[in-house]
């Protein structure tokens, strides 16, 4: 089933900044060879369900291997099965569209 995820990594527990954290996540999203695009707080992934859902515990681990003791993931999911194909970008443009057009009809 296909699926676009958005998710936010949060390590607890470690006094320094988190972007080493986030980075190492990064580096595991890119390793999956997933669709992905990380944004101010979190990241949005796209795919298979199980890749999605194999990424994000794997960027849980990866964080602990790190030396954090506490990791929080807030996630929200998303499929759809009327629409075959729909990227995280054609959810973008649908947007982008619609506000272009009432741009244009206002000038």
């Amino acid at each position: 089933m296909h699926t676009i995820a958005d998710f936010c990594v949060i390590p607890m527990g470690v006094t320094s900044s988190v972007s080493q954290y986030i980075a190492e996540c990064q580096r595991v999203i890119e390793k999956s060879g997933l669709k992905y695009s990380m944004h101010s707080y979190g990241t949005n992934v796209e795919g298979e369900w199980d890749a999605v859902c194999q990424v994000m515990k794997e960027c849980h681990e990866a964080v602990h291997a790190m030396g954090c003791p506490r990791v929080s993931t807030s996630v929200r999911i998303g499929t759809r099965t009327d629409k075959i194909g729909q990227t995280m970008e054609d959810k973008v443009n649908v947007v982008h569209e619609i506000l272009a057009k009432e741009k244009d009809t206002k000038h």
